[in-house]
């Protein structure tokens, strides 16, 4: 691989677009910016096209991201620290990152031939929680998520892609409508169970259900809407002390899938 160039004077042209790319609402997204090693690291492994990847200059760049990058062709270029405070507007900037062209948004069909649970946030807006969610879907083997009334304008916004370390395109992650997503879980015929504070069941029953499964979670207080609430065949709560009110979402959904990897046990 050949040597890197070096970013040094921070009135190129090159520091004044990546300061836009950086800049915490823009119009745009067609790229976007994958900050961090372990989120870059995972973007790269999900076949994310990125234009450039970058590395301050007085550090090496991470063999597992020099690698990835070698691999698939990506340029590095490495920039000295004042133009990364340049670019970042602050000094709590990242070491490493990379510019990517923006994944085109999960469809249904990117759900069909998959196997595992579709996890169905309707209502989640928490990016943190929504990054949370994804990262644990993919370690315990979800098929995707689908979120509805999330707010986010795309999967690649930079405080998901940062939650979710990278993992919210190892995944399907779709954007969609309730209505549409209500008409998906009546035609694909997947069984829907309703994660409640006030369900009927408990997560260990879910390994009883041998077939895939959607699993429903709304927002902490309010719940999953009355439109998708309708489809559930099943509706499953968490047990808690009486002191707590309730559980963070994404822990609930950790608790859920969880259970369900026991299918069989």
């Amino acid at each position: 691989m050949p040597e890197p160039a070096l970013l040094s004077d921070p009135s190129d042209p090159a520091v004044q677009r990546l300061a836009d790319l950086a800049k915490p609402s823009r119009g745009s997204v067609r790229t976007a910016i994958v900050e961090d090693q372990e989120p870059l690291v995972q973007a790269l492994r999900a076949g994310v096209r990125f234009v450039e990847v970058y590395g301050e200059s007085t550090r090496e760049l991470p063999a597992d991201v020099a690698a990835l990058c070698a691999e698939h062709g990506v340029p590095v270029r490495l920039v000295e620290p004042a133009v990364l405070t340049k670019v970042f507007r602050s000094e709590k900037r990242p070491k490493v990152f990379g510019v990517a062209n923006v994944p085109a948004p999960a469809r249904f069909s990117a759900l069909a031939d998959g196997t595992g649970d579709v996890l169905v946030l309707d209502g989640v807006k928490i990016v943190g929680n929504i990054g949370a969610i994804v990262r644990t879907a993919v370690g315990l083997g979800a098929r995707g998520v689908v979120l509805v009334d999330s707010d986010l304008p795309t999967i690649a916004d930079r405080r998901l892609v940062r939650a979710s370390r990278g993992h919210v395109f190892s995944v399907p992650v779709l954007l969609e409508t309730r209505e549409r997503v209500t008409r998906w879980l009546t035609d694909a015929g997947l069984r829907v169970v309703d994660v409640d504070m006030d369900g009927s069941l408990s997560p260990e029953s879910l390994g009883a259900l041998d077939e895939d499964v959607a699993l429903l979670l709304g927002a902490e207080k309010t719940g999953a809407s009355d439109a998708l609430q309708g489809l559930a065949t099943d509706t499953v709560s968490v047990p808690i002390d009486s002191r707590v009110e309730s559980l963070n979402v994404s822990v609930v959904a950790g608790i859920v899938l969880y259970a369900r990897t026991r299918r069989g046990h």
